[in-house]
């Protein structure tokens, strides 16, 4: 089965002497910012992401929306899946009687780290905490299983480079349409970044990340945003853009991969899941009024 992560990074380089696939030097290459739905092309701007709980309703909302023109099928709804389709009225209409609760009940607290140490894990729960915050509208990141859903992904094949093409020469001076650039893969990206991320925060704060105030966290993912932190063992703007879009991919990812725990992300945005019987409503020019279902026939 294909890493639900592996469509989202530059993983094609033909050779030392062939042009490094199209792609920023960061890890989301720009093909990654435009995806076909059904009907429309979709593209996202990546600039101006972050998120805070002061934040209105609908930028929260059209965030999450936004987020998914980032996701490939595969990874929302796994091998198969059709193309997206959203709704997005601020009107939530409840379900129907007849449709059977969820069987979805594990919860973010229940995953034991595999990948991560005690270190890294609390860093991990309290980034991603800001990075999609739970607010009056439903649960965040955290809340989620997005920690899970990173923790695993660093466990398969995809965490190795086993399907990159890793030999250089690597310079990250070259245009960006050069591609990719680093000889690190994701796994030495979060062990180094998160290293890089938590002796900043002590030079800076005198605290580990976790113990931030969210003003100071938020201060903080903005910097290493930006690139005005220094990182000393890979640039800033790299780890960031990793642990933004790997945040993304676990709260609308199927909750079959640790994220999107009760289908909260597809909740959100009114995303039918892997519904087989949602065509009939199309063309209706109505608010479809069935939860999600997940791939396991679990519903919201």
């Amino acid at each position: 089965m294909i890493s639900p992560l592996a469509m989202f990074y530059p993983t094609c380089r033909a050779g030392p002497d062939a042009k490094r696939f199209k792609s920023a030097m960061v890890s989301v290459p720009a093909r990654h910012s435009l995806v076909l739905s059904a009907t429309k092309t979709v593209i996202f701007n990546d600039r101006n992401v972050m998120m805070s709980s002061e934040k209105t309703n609908n930028s929260r909302r059209d965030f999450l929306v936004k987020s998914m023109a980032l996701i490939p099928t595969v990874v929302i709804g796994g091998a198969g899946a059709g193309a997206i389709g959203v709704a997005t009225s601020a009107t939530a209409q409840a379900a129907p009687a007849s449709e059977p609760a969820s069987g979805n009940t594990a919860t973010a607290s229940d995953w034991k780290p595999q990948f991560f140490n005690d270190r890294e894990w609390a860093f991990i729960n309290a980034a991603v905490a800001r990075l999609i915050p739970a607010d009056e509208l439903g649960p965040g990141a955290k809340e989620a299983g997005v920690p899970e859903f990173i923790d695993r992904q660093l466990n398969t094949p995809y965490a190795t480079g086993s399907i990159w093409y890793m030999q250089g020469p690597f310079n990250p001076d070259v245009p960006k349409e050069m591609g990719y650039q680093l000889p690190l893969v994701p796994k030495q990206i979060y062990n180094l970044g998160i290293a890089d991320a938590e002796a900043w925060c002590q030079d800076k704060y005198h605290k580990t990340f976790a113990e931030l105030s969210s003003e100071q966290q938020d201060e903080a993912l903005g910097l290493w945003e930006s690139g005005k932190a220094e990182f000393k063992q890979l640039p800033a703007s790299l780890f960031f853009t990793y642990l933004l879009q790997n945040t993304r991919e676990g709260f609308f990812s199927d909750p079959i991969h640790g994220g999107n725990k009760g289908m909260v992300g597809w909740t959100l945005i009114n995303f039918h899941g892997a519904r087989a019987d949602f065509m009939d409503w199309v063309e209706r020019g109505e608010r479809y009024p069935f939860p999600p279902v997940s791939i396991n026939g679990e519903r919201a």
